[in-house]
């Protein structure tokens, strides 16, 4: 199978002791993981270009995939005033890009502008982004750079410039919109954020075939294999996230995405990167769901094969073995079940019986608060300065 899958958390791990770029990479390859998404989204100070520098080195050497998150509040449809202070917050992503090694760069948009949804505003949004990749080529193949050492700046190719999917109704970026603006501007890719196209289609992404047709729409739009998405749980409600969960608490799972990979996949090569609140635990989580479908594959496998053979060997039909095998599965299980009724107690007596045993226990009146839901489960480093909050806008 020539598929490949990497995993890693959007930003340092939880787990991670150091706060540091380097030593977050160091945690990831730790665990087994393969990329990471770097959450700078203001702008350099110069007391952290050592990190960036040396995470770039690191990337190289070991071949790990470093990508960046460009500035979480962007009005790119906005007035004058608005697009040029959301330009100011990228060229600062652009030029961390360079210097991490970055292998894509995740963008939004903003809200939908004066003209609202439509060609003019795609019109738009294609024009920004292709200054955008514009601007990154000339950073990237600066003839005048202190620093030409660096092996990826002097051979290597420049960031994707990626143009991720919104999660709300208000916001540029259905799929539709985000492919068209793509399939028109070269050096620019899609962002899959799952969890935004399964809040803005009202929970879409259900079943593998969902999948198939999530990734075939692609191909067939931009013509690629190579896919950058973001997975988390999402709550969201009238087609608008309106936060980030952990995967087990939502309605978006990850299993049917497995199985897409597993079962029909192997023509892609996709980097899934971890938004959920507990960051690498979630991204571990997927990579363990991504096992479990490949051994699920191969028992499937070992299965039909030794159904053809028994069906040489007997003269049976594949179907009549099948039917075989489930009967043999339902007896198995029926036999399970009388065995656990048999150990329990034959009335509700006993039951009773025991409640009335157990002492009273006094009521104690609760006064804990409870817990904020956050979309980032832990404060990092800020390594840009900005004077106005970056709201994290979906």
């Amino acid at each position: 199978m020539d598929m490949s899958v990497k995993f890693g958390p959007a930003g340092v791990p939880l787990s991670c002791k150091g706060r540091t770029i380097v030593e977050g990479m160091d945690d990831i390859i730790a665990l087994g993981l393969e990329t990471m998404e770097v959450q700078t989204v203001r702008m350099i100070q110069p007391q952290h270009f050592d990190q960036y520098w040396q995470a770039g080195v690191l990337a190289n050497k070991t071949g790990f995939e470093m990508n960046i998150h460009g500035p979480y509040y962007s009005e790119l449809l906005g007035n004058r005033v608005e697009l040029g202070r959301s330009l100011a917050k990228i060229e600062a992503t652009l030029q961390a890009a360079r210097t991490i090694n970055a292998r894509h760069i995740t963008l939004h948009t903003g809200h939908y502008g004066a003209s609202g949804r439509g060609r003019e505003a795609n019109e738009h949004v294609a024009n920004i982004f292709a200054g955008v990749v514009e601007r990154l080529e000339a950073i990237w193949h600066d003839d005048d750079d202190e620093f030409p050492v660096f092996p990826w700046i002097k051979n290597g190719t420049p960031s994707k410039v990626g143009v991720e999917t919104s999660g709300r109704q208000d916001l540029w970026g259905s799929l539709e919109e985000v492919l068209e603006v793509v399939n028109h501007v070269e050096g620019t890719v899609p962002v899959l954020n799952v969890a935004h196209i399964h809040a803005r289609g009202h929970g879409s992404m259900r079943t593998s075939e969902d999948y198939g047709e999530l990734f075939d729409n692609v191909r067939e739009t931009i013509g690629t294999k190579e896919f950058y998405c973001h997975f988390s749980g999402v709550d969201h409600r009238s087609g608008n996230a309106q936060f980030y969960t952990q995967i087990k608490k939502s309605d978006l799972n990850f299993e049917p995405l497995a199985e897409f990979i597993v079962e029909d996949g192997g023509w892609l090569d996709i980097t899934l990167i971890s938004d959920s609140p507990l960051l690498e635990h979630d991204a571990m989580y997927m990579l363990q769901s991504i096992e479990k479908s490949r051994h699920k594959q191969i028992e499937r496998k070992a299965r039909e094969d030794r159904r053809r053979a028994l069906s040489a060997q007997t003269g049976a039909s594949l179907e009549e073995l099948e039917a075989r095998e489930a009967e043999q599965a339902a007896l198995r299980t029926g036999g399970d079940h009388l065995e656990a009724e048999e150990d329990a107690p034959s009335d509700s007596a006993s039951s009773v019986a025991q409640d009335e045993a157990k002492p009273a226990l006094p009521e104690v009146e609760d006064t804990t608060e409870p817990t904020p839901t956050t979309n980032k489960a832990s404060p990092k480093e800020d390594v840009f300065d900005f004077d106005d909050d970056d709201d994290d806008l979906f």
